[in-house]
């Protein structure tokens, strides 16, 4: 078994193993694998139920996949704004 790539993370900015386990596909998928570290990702895993179970988000409605995908970016800080 091969071990996982080194990324630096968009949202913690060390430089750590790759998230693994991503379930998005495509572009999304790909970005969050080479700029998010395995820690941030299980934290925004945490988060993501969360964000789920908060805004009541049905995703037999397609805007709520929208709007969780929003959550996410902004978490993993992947359009490069912040806070830390």
């Amino acid at each position: 078994m091969t071990e996982a790539a080194n990324v630096e993370c968009a949202r913690c900015g060390k430089t750590a193993a790759a998230a693994t386990g991503v379930t998005y596909g495509g572009e999304l998928g790909e970005e969050i694998r080479a700029r998010v570290c395995a820690a941030c990702w299980e934290e925004w895993l945490d988060a993501e139920v969360k964000v789920i179970n908060e805004l009541r988000l049905n995703f037999m409605d397609p805007k709520s996949q929208d709007v969780l995908v929003r959550h996410l970016r902004e978490f993993l800080t992947l359009d490069g704004k912040s806070d830390n």
